[in-house]
């Protein structure tokens, strides 16, 4: 028996991320390296994406495996993304031996610049912080957020251009917790986020304490939350959003801020539309790649 199973699968590199968080449900998956990226004094000289290399522990077959992988299109699909979006996945099972599967997927992930001042250190590497930089330290885990994805990359920004200084933050759907990390860092005096996957409570928790900031974690969803905010962050799919919007509105004290992320470019209709219905104030449509985010105000 292998000590662990490598499955690179082909994809389209627009959902890299949407299908990462899909393997940690579907596998005993410990890590995803979501691209190979090669450094040189911090900036990035070349990149490949396309293909994700998953490392698991899992008994099923390479036949099964396979099934398994060609499952996560429907799962997908049922998320609302089109068959143009999710693409053809191509998938090669290899087992390995003699490695640290535990370990393996963390040596292609490094430091990330997002902006001039928000820089991504994953736990274990080691980084001499500048002048005037806003250090994020992260060991992501099983949650969906490591700060490389361009969904993640536009809340920050966003959080950096429009968030008011002691702001109260929510986070709807923090996983890894970085977002309300970003923004605790940024001088919100307190941030609150909730999940509806329990397996990232802890982790969220975590990655606070290595931050040394203090933000409210738990197990919750966006309607069961009772307290107003002046700046709520939502990274999720088009289609949660566009059921949501109207709770998400509820978070929001008059003139706050809301930020909505997690949209491909062909899906962002789906999202005004919801804008609209709800009366929400449209302020700045970003992009990234084929992601955008939308800045919106409660009137």
């Amino acid at each position: 028996m292998a000590d662990y199973i490598e499955l690179q699968i082909k994809i389209n590199p627009d959902i890299e991320d949407v299908v990462s968080e899909i393997c940690f449900e579907s596998f005993d998956c410990e890590g995803v390296v979501l691209a190979e990226e090669t450094y040189k004094d911090l900036e990035m000289v070349s990149t490949t994406s396309g293909t994700l290399r998953v490392f698991i522990k899992d008994e099923r077959s390479p036949e099964e495996l396979a099934d398994e992988v060609q499952n996560i299109k429907n799962i997908l699909i049922s998320r609302g993304l089109s068959d143009s979006a999710t693409g053809t996945f191509e998938c090669k099972v290899i087992q390995c031996e003699n490695q640290d599967w535990s370990k393996k997927w963390k040596e292609k992930w490094n430091i990330t610049r997002v902006s001039d001042r928000i820089v991504v250190v994953p736990d274990w590497l080691d980084y001499a912080r500048q002048e005037g930089e806003i250090i994020i330290r992260l060991e992501p885990g099983c949650a969906f957020g490591t700060g490389t994805h361009a969904t993640t990359q536009l809340c920050m920004r966003a959080i950096e251009k429009y968030m008011p200084k002691d702001a109260k933050v929510a986070d709807i759907g923090m996983g890894s917790g970085i977002l309300a990390i970003c923004a605790k860092k940024f001088g919100a005096s307190y941030v609150y986020g909730c999940d509806n996957d329990e397996t990232v409570i802890d982790v969220a928790k975590e990655n606070a304490l290595k931050n040394q900031v203090d933000c409210f974690f738990e197990l919750n969803t966006a309607d069961k939350v009772t307290r107003k905010f002046d700046f709520v962050l939502a990274n999720i799919l088009h289609n949660v959003l566009a059921e949501i919007m109207g709770d998400l509105k509820e978070l929001m004290k008059p003139e706050a801020v809301l930020v909505l992320s997690g949209i491909l470019n062909e899906k962002k209709q789906v999202v005004l539309d919801a804008i609209v219905r709800e009366g929400l104030e449209l302020v700045e449509e970003c992009h990234q790649n084929q992601w955008v985010a939308f800045v919106v105000r409660r009137i």
